[in-house]
């Protein structure tokens, strides 16, 4: 009887799990007069533990950013920039090949407004948030900010953990409305804090550091090591005065290289990198600078800075002492930029697309690289004996590095093409251009043509370029199969999306053609037969006496493309998904506003249903008492429900078990 007992309460407990309306994020708002006209709307998420929300800053092409809306705003106030954002995450997404950005526990948004009707007395928000744990909840909420008369002065930042009794005790109902239970005590917010995501910028930091090696095989670089270290040993006038400029002179190659990466990040600011690494301007730019940068290294043409800027350097560095040094470092940065602009410009790129300190810390790394083998050759002057000879290797050095930037350029190119949806360049062109390049890199090291720099005269191939050939041969092969449609796992967040290919599921696999899909209906993962419209799916389900599978699914719901990619692709389930079932998907975040006719108010939330996304979203709340993605259900044709909802599993065999069982129902 117990056991029958315990049974029961799970069962129920289950159920009631499943179906329950998931809020888990919280909003207060308060209000900060900053001037006579200028405001400061503040609004406090608390986030429930194991959630997460999403930045406004997360790229286009992954989850759904913070979406702020100010109604009634023409001819009543203006917006002082984007809204600031209190300390946040960052975390690359394999599902969808983003950089993601996210707050755990709570947030802090702040917009500075400024008013030009003065007699306005509250400003309406709306505010669009997506929160994700194994499932995901797409929601927005309304908001009101009164304008206080008074000015408040404090300027208090905002701290990562905040005391509850900081913030207005306000929270959001259930129909999305705000409540206040007090007024909550003013805090001024200066700027967000921003922390960045320690992994990104080691690895920043490292590739940086490599980059620093690189330049340093340059030929512009190389050979003066020796020269510079002689430099030293021979004026100085003891071993430890030689060792003490050749020190003097690394820390000045760093500060030289760290200072134009705070002058980047000073200028442009953390948060407008942020925004500039999704913008479509910003990655042609950065795309034809290099393809520039390529074919410098390539031998098309030389950059070079004005010869009267290493006239008046020398000139300096002639005076000698500490002063004199420093301007030794200077001229080596303006002398070496032919060999090394490209790579501090391409270095830049990257690290200007990460945003915060990154350019910085990738000026660190690229410059601590170049200047450390200076001063450990100025303290042990016998290793120079170790060094190879300079030779024709440097310019295969320079010229490997100029095919790696070409194929990286495709990159922002790709970046461009996926914000714009216009494609341009999808996956099979992308890996085809990767091929060419790499092919022929492969031929050069090979010493099947030469360059411009490269002697006159061909000689015989040295057995490190032969690895190297054989290498970036193997990994040209690699990249075959990609045409077909392999993943390329190596290359994972570098290539465009398989989804966003001339063939989605590989070129030449036995799906259907255009010819045999049923008006309305579209290929969806795997070649599966798909409908995005409820009705339309009943209808074709009726025709066809199939259950159906409805699927309440987000372009931007993680966890729904995991289910796509590691269950929904088993042979079995393949199999029953394609020639058994009829999929209808719905898209609960999708953006596109409904007909004015077939917009309405939600009975059940309240709420205004005027998108696509807001129509899915309210069936799945009205039916299910369910408001998070992905969410399964195996209906008759007739649209009632054979078996129970299922959410978000890797288990095959019970999800395949779960559908056998509701296709068995529909055929009694």
């Amino acid at each position: 009887m117990k056991r029958l007992a315990l049974i029961v309460v799970l069962i129920f407990t289950t159920n009631f799990a499943l179906a329950q309306i998931k809020k888990p994020v919280k909003w207060g708002v308060t209000t900060e007069k900053v001037s006579d006209t200028e405001y400061n709307l503040v609004m406090h998420a608390t986030i429930e533990e194991g959630w997460h929300m999403y930045s406004q800053f997360t790229p286009d092409g992954g989850p759904l950013p913070i979406v702020l809306t100010f109604k009634n705003q023409k001819g009543n106030f203006e917006l002082i920039g984007k809204a600031k954002e209190s300390a946040y995450k960052k975390q690359f997404n394999k599902d969808f090949e983003v950089d993601e950005y996210f707050f755990e526990h709570q947030a802090t948004l702040t917009q500075r407004v400024k008013l030009l009707n003065t007699k306005l007395s509250k400003i309406n928000v709306n505010i669009d948030f997506q929160a994700c744990q194994t499932s995901c909840v797409n929601d927005n909420v309304d908001v009101v900010f009164e304008l206080p008369t008074q000015i408040t002065t404090s300027t208090t930042p905002i701290a990562t953990e905040r005391k509850k009794d900081s913030m207005a005790s306000a929270s959001i109902t259930s129909t999305g409305k705000v409540t206040e239970s007090k007024q909550a005590p003013s805090e001024a917010v200066t700027k967000p804090i921003q922390k960045e995501d320690k992994k990104g910028l080691w690895a920043i930091f490292f590739f940086s550091f490599l980059g620093g090696f690189a330049a340093l095989l340059m030929p512009c670089i190389f050979p003066m090591i020796p020269m510079t270290v002689s430099f030293f040993t021979k004026q100085s006038q003891s071993k430890a005065a030689g060792i003490r400029n050749a020190i003097v002179y690394g820390i000045s190659i760093i500060a030289i290289y760290v200072i134009l990466g705070s002058l980047i990040t000073g200028i442009f600011g953390a948060e407008a990198l942020n925004e500039l690494s999704t913008s479509v301007g910003f990655n042609l730019v950065f795309f034809a600078l290099l393809v520039v940068f390529a074919l410098s290294f390539l031998g098309a043409f030389e950059l070079v800075l004005p010869s009267s800027w290493a006239t008046k350097l020398d000139s300096q560095a002639d005076k000698g002492g500490l002063l004199g040094i420093v301007f030794m470092a200077l001229a080596l940065a303006v002398v070496s930029f032919s060999c090394t602009g490209p790579i501090v410009g391409t270095l830049l790129v990257e690290a200007s697309s990460k945003g915060g300190l990154a350019p910085v810390v990738g000026m660190l790394g690229f410059s601590l690289a170049i200047a450390l083998p200076f001063m450990l050759f100025a303290m042990f002057p016998a290793w120079l004996n170790t060094l190879p000879k300079s030779g024709g290797w440097l310019n295969t050095v320079k010229v490997s590095l100029g095919f790696l930037e070409l194929a990286f350029a495709f990159k922002f190119l790709s970046n461009a093409d996926l914000v714009l949806q216009k494609h341009w360049l999808e996956r099979e062109l992308f890996i085809a251009i990767w091929i060419a390049v790499f092919g022929v890199w492969a031929l050069y090291l090979f010493g099947k043509f030469m360059l411009p720099h490269d002697y006159e005269k061909a000689v015989k191939i040295g057995v490190g370029r032969l690895i190297m050939g054989v290498l970036v041969l193997t990994f040209t092969f690699y990249m075959i199969p990609g045409l077909w449609g392999a993943p390329l796992k190596i290359l994972s967040g570098l290539t465009p999306p398989i989804t966003y290919a001339e063939s989605a599921n590989g070129v030449g696999s036995t799906i259907a053609s255009k010819s045999d899909v049923p008006e309305h209906a579209h290929l969806g993962p795997h070649g599966i037969l798909a409908f995005d419209d409820y009705a339309y799916g009943l209808a074709y389900a009726k025709k066809v006496n199939k259950p159906i599978l409805l699927d309440f699914t987000g372009d931007a719901c993680a966890n729904c493309r995991k289910m796509e990619d590691n269950v929904w692709s088993n042979p079995e389930v393949l199999s029953i998904l394609k020639n058994d079932i009829v999929l209808i998907s719905l898209y609960c975040d999708r953006k596109i506003e409904l007909p004015k006719k077939e917009q309405y108010i939600s009975k059940t939330t309240g709420k205004e249903i005027v998108t696509i996304g807001n129509k899915w979203t309210d069936l799945q709340i009205t039916r299910y008492k369910s408001n998070s993605q992905p969410l399964y259900i195996v209906q008759d044709a007739e649209g009632h429900d054979l078996n129970k909802p299922t959410a978000f599993t890797f288990e095959v065999a019970d999800y395949k078990k779960w559908l056998k069982e509701g296709i068995k129902k529909f055929k009694k």
